[in-house]
């Protein structure tokens, strides 16, 4: 990587976590919460997420500082810890979380232009499909033209899209009502939403979802100008966006009961203000959404052309992924990415997928790269690597990287046996890519006890293809 042209500051770096994390999640917040859960488990669900998520930002930001030489984040630090193959699967799901993300993203945009333009619909008919194609190759040639170009273009339709958040927040202050918000506090009046510990469980794939993004920093470590922004990057950004999350989603259940958020179109956001101030907020929350998902539409492309190409970079992909154009862009990743994201939004003219169930699959695909880099910086401080004279921050970073790692965990088993099948389904196809990078190397496609990690995502997609075809599984 060439030095001074592509290097990203403190401000830029910030943007990418804010801009990836801050896409559509938040602006369907209101109903996505409450189709799973009351206030009672909504304020412990993100009680055990700003846990869970803040012991993960900590987790990048110590991986970042204590280990400078491994480019690319999720990616490098499951290589390092648990072997090549681990690392692929790391690269590859994460790969694919992003892309399926911008399918979503697509549809959910276009639905909300559907507000303003019927012939857009639910953001899957045929002029959806059209506009969102253009807009799709717009920002492919736009990051060819190189990726500081491209940042600064995110910076700024970040600083746009916190604008109606920050808004909507202040309104909803003064709208709040206390008897609204203490009305059915553990959804006792809504028994399909079953006990508490189901209310919390079933609701943590969205607060992931919204969360997704929280490693961008540690993805562009590459390109920052600054080692260390990287981790302050990514812990501002975590703190910002759960400031938004948090008083989006607690507010918005002062406004309406549970039943009637749940009930609410996407962007819920915007029924929830247009309930307060009329038609003029459901047109700004909708506006703001497109800003929003324009940019982090650009970050994602981002983020998905980078995995990919660092992975290349040290043979894990294969050679061909390693090819950067005059402008420093790694353009067969690109291209790739932009591909796979077509050919599902064409698929989405013929399959009943909605934007919350591409949501869940893409949520599903991350917990596997989360996991790895949660449990490598558990295992370097009990080996005590990189910590000879610093005992005290070892035991820190013990207590935080085993927090991370059992959250990791937990979020794996919150998604429950469906997206754990559908998630193998997905993995098992990219061993083609890891197969041919390890052939340009000369070398064993796998190891001892990676051919059984192997053998058991192939079981895995073999009973998810089936459950499929069987109906007992569905998207």
């Amino acid at each position: 990587m060439s030095e001074s042209p592509e290097k990203l500051r403190l401000g830029a770096l910030v943007a990418l976590v804010v801009g990836s994390m801050i896409g559509g999640g938040i602006f369907s917040l209101p109903q996505n919460m409450a189709a799973s859960a009351d206030v009672g488990a909504v304020l412990i669900g993100w009680g055990i997420t700003a846990i869970g998520m803040l012991t993960l930002a900590f987790v990048f930001q110590t991986l970042a500082n204590r280990k400078p030489d491994l480019d690319g984040g999720v990616y490098a630090y499951a290589k390092a810890g648990f072997g090549d193959y681990m690392g692929f699967s790391s690269a590859w799901g994460y790969w694919i979380s992003a892309w399926l993300g911008n399918v979503g993203y697509f549809v959910l945009l276009f639905s909300t232009l559907g507000y303003f333009f019927p012939i857009f619909g639910e953001g899957n008919t045929v002029a959806a499909i059209i506009g969102a194609s253009v807009l799709l190759w717009a920002v492919h040639f736009l990051v060819l033209r190189g990726i500081k170009e491209a940042a600064f273009i995110n910076l700024v339709t970040t600083v746009a899209k916190v604008v109606p958040l920050a808004l909507f927040v202040l309104i909803a202050l003064f709208a709040f009502k206390l008897d609204i918000f203490t009305a059915d506090i553990w959804g006792l009046k809504n028994p399909d939403l079953g006990s508490v510990m189901n209310q919390v469980r079933n609701m943590m794939l969205v607060t992931v979802w919204v969360f997704i993004g929280i490693e961008g920093a540690s993805i562009f470590s590459a390109r920052a100008e600054k080692r260390s922004d990287v981790g302050k990057a990514t812990v501002i950004g975590f703190i910002t966006v759960l400031l938004f999350l948090v008083l989006v989603n607690v507010l918005s259940l002062g406004i309406m009961t549970q039943p009637e958020l749940a009930k609410l179109q996407n962007p819920s956001m915007a029924a929830v203000l247009e309930h307060v101030v009329g038609h003029w907020g459901a047109v700004l929350i909708s506006v703001g959404l497109i800003i929003s998902l324009v940019g982090a539409l650009l970050s994602w492309v981002l983020l998905c052309a980078e995995i990919m190409f660092a992975a290349a970079k040290d043979h894990t992909m294969p050679q061909f992924l390693r090819k950067e154009n005059a402008n420093q862009v790694p353009v067969n990743a690109l291209w790739l990415t932009n591909a796979m994201v077509q050919i599902f939004l064409i698929i989405t003219l013929f399959s009943a997928s909605t934007y919350l169930s591409l949501i869940y699959l893409a949520t599903s695909m991350i917990l596997v790269p989360y996991l790895w880099s949660a449990a490598y910086a558990f295992l370097l401080a009990v080996r005590a690597e990189t910590y000879e004279q610093a005992l005290a921050e070892r035991k820190k970073d013990l207590f935080i990287g085993a927090i991370a790692l059992i959250y990791a965990i937990w979020l794996i088993y919150a998604g429950g046996v469906k997206y754990l099948l559908l998630s193998a389904l997905l993995y098992a196809p990219g061993a083609i890519l890891f197969a041919k990078a390890k052939r340009e190397l000369g070398q064993p496609i796998f190891t001892n006890v990676e051919k059984l990690i192997f053998a058991a995502v192939v079981v895995g997609a073999l009973v998810a293809a089936y459950g499929l075809y069987d109906g007992f599984l569905t998207l």
